[in-house]
């Protein structure tokens, strides 16, 4: 039971910081982007093809994951969904969701449709007793480097002039500009990063979940769960979300498998029946 919680933790931790970018983009700027899946995706096939076209090594190919998909990220905001953020969100979910099938559709058309897999280091592979706890290094390595970059994102959202400015650009733009705050270079930074960490989490995750082009699609409701049962208002309730969701999903599919996805599922009609705004989210003012 305690290898399962470890197990559980790690995949909701790597959950975590795949669906980071949508807590980013949606709660702070008020976007549905549900193309963010596509962004992962990119980062899992950079490190899938440096590794095993390029022999680049695994630790090498996650900063690269990072930059790539955060440099797309910057150019698809300054082209695409910029003229989207003024839009209905029913307009932005068609036009993000239009996204995902035009990424699926030409990486199947460029790569192919087969299943990807990369051979992380030997140092990462395998497993070791504690405590009478079977942990697993790569799981190991997933839960201390999410953690790192959640503790940093964090501090930056909360401690950091760049934080503030970013609150105060979705509040109430006009007065973001007329005091003097680039609005217009503050969402195309907070969205390129959050494109990378999404980059970043499909590099990391790669091993675990495997890669193929329907990822988007696939993941895209495990995206949801997190932000929408977390809340939007904080980065503490989707993080919270997140391990809930793996640990339920990994305890689930060990002990019953044919209703893994009910128990998921059922857990969050629960939470957003007792609470609608989401774990952390601020009830809405009557």
């Amino acid at each position: 039971m305690l290898t399962l919680l470890f197990d559980g933790i790690a995949y909701g931790m790597l959950l975590f910081v795949l669906a980071v970018g949508l807590a980013v983009t949606l709660g702070l700027m008020n976007f549905v982007n549900l193309a963010h899946g596509a962004f992962a995706m990119a980062g899992g096939y950079v490190t899938v093809l440096l590794m095993n076209r390029l022999g680049v090594p695994f630790l090498a190919t996650l900063p690269a994951a990072f930059i790539l998909t955060a440099l797309a990220g910057a150019l698809l905001e300054r082209t695409l969904y910029r003229p989207m953020y003024a839009k209905p969100h029913l307009d932005q979910v068609l036009f993000s969701i239009g996204l995902v099938f035009m990424a699926v559709t030409a990486v199947d058309w460029g790569i192919g449709s087969q299943q990807q897999m990369i051979q992380v280091p030997p140092w990462l592979q395998g497993r070791f007793d504690f405590a009478a706890v079977g942990i697993g290094k790569y799981r190991l390595f997933i839960i201390v480097l999410c953690a790192l970059l959640t503790i940093a994102l964090q501090a930056v959202l909360t401690r950091t002039r760049f934080g503030s400015r970013l609150r105060a650009a979705v509040d109430d733009p006009r007065v973001a500009q007329g005091l003097g705050i680039n609005t217009s270079q503050v969402f195309l930074l907070t969205f390129a990063v959050g494109s990378g960490l999404a980059g970043l989490g499909g590099a990391l995750g790669a091993e675990v979940f495997g890669l193929d082009p329907s990822f988007p699609l696939k993941f895209m409701i495990y995206f949801l769960i997190v932000v929408s049962v977390g809340g939007t208002t904080t980065i503490t309730g989707p993080l919270l979300a997140a391990l809930l969701l793996g640990i339920a999903d990994v305890f689930g599919k060990y002990y019953v498998p044919k209703l893994g996805a009910f128990i998921v599922y059922t857990l969050m009609i629960v939470i957003l029946t007792l609470r609608p705004q989401g774990l952390f989210g601020r009830s809405a003012s009557r």
